[in-house]
């Protein structure tokens, strides 16, 4: 069976069933829908999975190691207490420390590429290649790339570079992870080539990353 008549109405499925969990987010509803939840998300999103790794691979250059997340939500330490993620996200990872993400929801449907934190060698291999030339280039592929980035998460530019520097938004970074948003209807007939083309729309980042950390 081919992933697009394998997973054609996984989308629509998996985001009937998370916005019906969001309505009904309790342990009771989920133990009587847990047929329905493994049959309509899990097992489709793990062939999705499966089916876009491969592309990933050669990509790469590299093994990659695909996870689907678990719905349910640690609230040890929460206000609030509801049991369930009314969304579905996975990732890829290869050992270079590169990921792809996925996310599904009621409400958005998302794919996204980079390093989500930088271990310490990265970030000295980072903030070595955005003072230079390279991080001019990095600058210039992100905005073709016109994703959405998440806004830098230092409020000030690491010491010894200046407030001022060139590349101060690229240095406030402890990680690069750049996201293309509002893919459903991209995704919904062929969940796995839409994916893929997604991911590939994010390679100039991840080849940057490959070349420089």
């Amino acid at each position: 069976m081919s992933a697009r008549s394998d997973l054609s109405d996984f989308a629509h499925r998996a985001r009937d069933f998370l916005h019906d969990l969001a309505q009904n987010n309790d342990r009771g509803w989920f133990r009587t829908q847990k047929a329905r939840y493994d049959a309509e998300v899990r097992r489709p999103a793990e062939r999705l999975l499966n089916a876009v790794t491969p592309a990933l691979e050669q990509t790469a250059g590299m093994p990659v190691r695909s996870k689907l997340f678990r719905p349910h939500r640690d609230v040890r330490f929460s206000e609030d207490k509801t049991p369930f993620h009314p969304h579905l996200h996975a990732a890829w990872s290869a050992p270079d420390g590169r990921g792809w993400y996925f996310g599904l929801s009621p409400d958005y449907a998302t794919a996204g590429a980079g390093i989500m934190g930088f271990d310490a060698e990265q970030t000295a291999r980072w903030r070595a290649a955005v003072t230079g030339p390279a991080g001019a280039e990095l600058a210039a592929r992100l905005e073709r790339i016109d994703g959405r980035l998440d806004p830098p998460e230092r409020e000030q530019v690491p010491p010894p570079f200046p407030e001022d520097h060139p590349q101060a938004a690229l240095l406030r970074r402890t990680g690069c992870v750049i996201w293309l948003d509002d893919l459903f209807d991209t995704l919904a007939p062929d969940p796995a080539t839409g994916l893929v083309d997604a991911f590939g729309r994010l390679a100039p980042l991840q080849e940057w990353l490959s070349e420089h950390l």
